[in-house]
Order: structure tokens, then sequence, then C-alpha cells
């Protein structure tokens, strides 16, 4: 704005006042203190400060109304020390404009009479030229903050990694706890849930939702988890967190059990992870650790449940995909329903009579037993590891 039309005796009273600048702001710093709460209590922005940062913007202002050019450099980097300050924007606006203002009545008690109406025009001007230095101010305000949240955000990502990945020192661990808000809690729970895309919420708003709950919590994510700590009470029940779980997420969900140390925090992350696997992919289930057990078993050896599937599966894996569903599908139900081929009947919508003779062809290529009990057990767990492993997508298998 160098150049900006401004009335001859504005712009004369300007070089004048430019003389007695380094006062003038000081006088105005005091305008400030009273007039801005944020500043009044000196205990943020202390008076030598804000009289020095007066100055600079006094300057600044009557330089373009003088006609002369002068660098926001400096009030750039005030509006970003206000922001690691921690001073509230607007009162960091309202300063600025008790500023202009006081600029305003400076010029009117100083001009004469003959002065008055072209100073009420000049209004305008003074204005101006603070907006635009608010505007600068402004800008510079947000990218400290939008700094300080990254930088906020990266030791938040490195305290969960220091409590999840391994046993840190208990020194460590303390800060880190301290750092994430967690350190006045005593029972925790890790969550781990699996990423749709590398570095995508798998449940989204996860923190404010519980926060919302009463619950403090701390997440990150990597290329393929999205994981977290919470901090548990005896209430609500773990059930109830996993239902909240279950209510946002879009894929599958593990809960470890209850830990009572920071230091048990990595164990917990491994349980959370094995009760993810356990989950059927695909879905948006959530498992507990402690609460399929059997499941649980089976996710942490994949390796041996392919082996299982392939000992006890293999030419149901053979078969066409169509009928492959057909048989897998019924035998679940059968099992589900205690063995009772009525009740499998109509949980399929279908005749006993074609349940009956679905389950004598699985006996058949299987070469189990039904009737015995370790026989249906085995096709139970391999049923269970056929789910864990998602065998419905391989090549070859059903839709």
């Amino acid at each position: 704005m160098v150049g900006v039309e401004v009335a001859p005796q504005v712009r004369a009273m300007s070089r004048e006042l430019l003389d007695e600048v380094d006062q003038l702001g000081r006088e105005m710093a005091a305008r400030i203190r009273t007039d801005v709460p944020a500043y009044a209590a000196e205990d943020v922005v202390a008076a030598g400060e804000l009289d020095r940062s007066c100055v600079t913007n006094m300057h600044y202002v009557l330089s373009h109304l003088a006609g002369v050019d002068a660098r926001l450099d400096i009030p750039r980097s005030t509006g970003a020390q206000r922001a690691d300050q921690g001073v509230p924007y607007a009162m960091v606006l309202q300063a600025y404009r008790v500023g202009a203002r006081f600029i305003w009545e400076l010029m009117v008690e100083r001009g004469g009479p003959e002065d008055r109406d072209v100073l009420l025009l000049a209004a305008a001007d003074i204005w101006a030229v603070s907006d635009e230095l608010a505007a600068a101010v402004t800008e510079a305000y947000r990218g400290a903050v939008v700094d300080r949240v990254r930088r906020d955000g990266q030791m938040r990502a490195v305290a969960v990694a220091d409590l999840l990945d391994s046993a840190t020192a208990a020194g460590e661990v303390g800060r880190a706890a301290e750092i994430l808000g967690l350190a006045g809690s005593t029972r925790f729970v890790v969550v781990s849930a699996e990423s749709d895309e590398p570095g995508a919420e798998s449940l989204p708003g996860v923190e404010r939702l519980l926060r919302q709950r009463n619950l403090a919590s701390a997440w990150r994510l990597d290329h393929d988890h999205h994981e977290g700590i919470v901090a548990v009470r005896d209430h609500p029940p773990l059930d109830e967190v996993a239902r909240w779980l279950g209510e946002i997420a879009t894929s599958r969900v593990g809960l470890s059990d209850p830990v009572d140390r920071l230091t048990d925090i990595p164990l917990a992350r491994q349980q959370a992870r094995v009760a993810l696997a356990a989950a059927t992919p695909g879905s948006t289930e959530v498992v507990r650790y402690g609460e399929r057990p059997l499941a649980v078993l089976l996710a942490s050896s994949l390796e041996q449940s392919e082996l299982l599937v392939g000992a006890v599966l293999a030419p149901v894996l053979a078969m066409a995909p169509e009928d492959r569903a057909v048989i897998v599908d019924t035998a679940r139900a059968w099992l589900a329903a205690g063995g009772s081929t009525s009740a499998a009947a109509r949980e399929l919508h279908v005749h006993r009579n074609t349940v009956r003779y679905r389950i004598r062809r699985l006996e058949e290529v299987t070469g189990r037993d039904l009737a015995r009990p370790v026989d249906a057990a085995e096709l139970y767990v391999a049923l269970e590891c056929l789910r864990i492993l998602g065998l419905a997508g391989a090549p070859g298998a059903s839709p």
C-alpha cells in the first residue's frame, strides 16, 4: 500500500508522528493492556515485548500514511509468536483494532479545528492500512498454529509408538503417557483396526467419540493399521466399548484384554493384533481377545491354520465354487444349530432332506463322520480356519 491516497494533511501529520513513534507505541501498548484482558495480565506477553510490538506496528501504519515503504517481516513474526504463546486469535485481532482506533484518535487530538473534517474521512484510510497489517499477522498466526499442530501430532505419534512398540524404559513410558494425557490412568486396552488403504483411518473420529464418553485415548496410523491406547475404567464394560467401535468401524477390529501397567501395553498390542486376525476378513467385526478363544488361538498361528484347512477341507476346496459355497454354508449352519437338521434347514430356507444330503456329501468327501464329536469338532475348527484365512476369496473359491 505504498503511496496510498490520503489527504495532504493526514500525510503531513503522519510524518510528524513518526518522529514520536517510540513514545506513541508505548502509549498504544498501555491502551491495549487496559482494553484487552489477555495482555493485561502480562504473564504471556511481557510489557516490554508488547511495547516493542506496538512501536513496530505504529511505525508500519504511519509510514504507509506518510507515503513511506515499510516491511511486514516483524509484524508477521509477531503474529507467529502470539500463536506460539497461546494468545487467543480473537484477542490478537482485538489488540489491532484497539491500536487502529488509538492512531485515529491521536490524529484527531493533534489536528487543528480546520483538520477535523479531513480526519473524519481519513478514518477509512487508517483502517485500511491497519486491516492490511492485521491480515499479514493473521496469516502468520494461522501458519504458526498449523505448524504447532503438526509438531504436536508428530510428538504424539512418537509417544504412542513408545508405548505400543517395545519395552521402553520406565522413565520414557511415563513421559509418553504424560504427553498423551494417559498418565493418571491405571487400566488400558489396545485397539487395532485394519486400514482399508495405506494410512487410512478405519475408525474415523474415534478419539472424539471416546472423549465424548469420558474415555481418554491416543491413536496412530501406520501403513496398514489404525491403532490406539484407550484408558478404561470398570465402567463402561468392555463390550460397550467394543459396540461403540463397531458403530464407526470401516474394517475389522481387534481389542486386547485390559492391562494395568503401561509397560504391558506392547503385550496388549499383540493381543489386539491377534484378535483382529480372528475377525472375518472384509467385515467390520470387533473381536475381543478373551471373547472367542478358539478363533484367537487359530489366528495366532495362521500357518498351522492353513495346514489344518488343507488336511480337513482339501476335497471341499477342490469343488466348483458354487458347490463349495453350498457345502460350507450348510456345514456352518448345521454346526451352529447343534447338529439339528430342521433348525439348519430353517436358517438356510431349504428342505431338511436337502440339508441331510449336503451333510452326507460333506462326510463322504472329507472322510469324517459328523456323528462322532471328534470329527465334528475337527470340521468346526477347519471351518473357523477357513473363515479367518479369508479363503472364500482365493482363486477357485466361492465368491
